[in-house]
């Protein structure tokens, strides 16, 4: 009995194979997905540094063959080369575990007592089945003493024209009960960046919470978001010196920090302004206003963000 119904399912199984095989096909087997790393940032604009005792910036997008398990990134010494004394790191994120895909954007500090050198920068990603795909990259340690530039925010006064100072860098809100602007009210604010030289720029900005966009470099930021409320450069700085909005620099005419009216209807983004319409139209709600700076010549950048009201729309 047994014997038969082995006959009989090879029998079955045969003539299924010459029926399918007319159509080509039916039979391709569709290739297995495969987990993905892309679009990797390492470092402030992706400058491949990490400045020690600071924070760091990671940015990537991550697919996973079945589901992700976890994300880890090792900083690991490299034969070959010479470090003052061993040191490594590691770190996990469990937090994108069941994700198919999903934007990984991390910071976290660079231990204080990590010593300067070339590293490599490994990137795991553990799929839900057991599969790990790695990639790894060059970082370069550096301490803060040896850095070209340091940009820092140095000083920020945000100002609502006629009533007083919204905010101030390390004293918060100023105007008692007031955390925000109104249609109407005209914006100004005056910024310090401090240890830079060559060649930056300066953005200061409005954006709405509800965009999901928080540039932290001049290159990252997307202008169909972005009401910019006032833009600087400088040029081929000789020493390291603060760079404000609001002192004549060399050759420059108009100094003073630019105003920006709640409510108008073009920003002040330099040399051509931008019409405030689309996603960035005013309505009421959280805002954030943020500083970005990045020196262009050494690809440094620092940046800083307060949450804000917007209302009477």
């Amino acid at each position: 009995m047994k014997k038969s119904i082995k006959m009989m399912s090879l029998f079955v199984a045969v003539l299924s194979l010459g029926i399918t095989s007319c159509s080509k096909d039916d039979n391709v087997k569709e290739p297995e997905a495969e987990s993905k790393i892309e679009n990797v940032e390492i470092g402030s604009g992706n400058n491949g540094k990490g400045v020690i005792g600071r924070d760091f910036h990671l940015d990537m997008d991550v697919t996973a063959a079945t589901r992700i398990n976890s994300v880890q990134v090792s900083i690991e010494q490299r034969p070959g080369e010479t470090y003052t004394k061993s040191w490594s790191f590691d770190i996990t994120w469990d937090e994108f575990k069941g994700a198919k895909n999903t934007n990984v954007h991390k910071h976290f500090d660079i231990d204080k007592e990590a010593p300067e050198g070339v590293y490599d920068f490994i990137i795991r990603i553990v799929d839900e089945n057991g599969t790990v795909i790695e990639e790894t990259h060059s970082i370069e340690l550096i301490s803060l003493e040896n850095l070209p530039v340091n940009p820092e925010l140095y000083s920020l006064m945000l100002e609502k024209l006629g009533k007083g100072y919204l905010y101030i860098l390390n004293r918060g809100f100023m105007i008692p009960g007031d955390k925000g602007y109104g249609e109407g009210d005209t914006l100004r604010s005056t910024v310090d960046i401090r240890n830079v030289k060559g060649d930056g720029v300066l953005y200061t900005v409005l954006i709405k919470k509800s965009a999901g966009h928080l540039p932290e470099t001049a290159e990252d930021i997307d202008f169909s978001k972005v009401i910019v409320t006032d833009m600087r450069e400088h040029k081929n700085m000789a020493e390291l010196d603060y760079f404000t909005n609001y002192l004549a620099l060399e050759g420059q005419v108009d100094h003073m920090p630019k105003e920006l009216l709640i409510g108008g209807t073009t920003d002040n983004n330099s040399p051509d302004p931008n019409i405030i319409q689309g996603d960035k139209v005013w309505e009421n709600g959280a805002y954030y206003f943020g500083v970005i700076y990045t020196n262009t010549t050494y690809n440094m950048s620092a940046h800083y963000y307060i949450e804000l009201d917007i209302t009477g729309f």
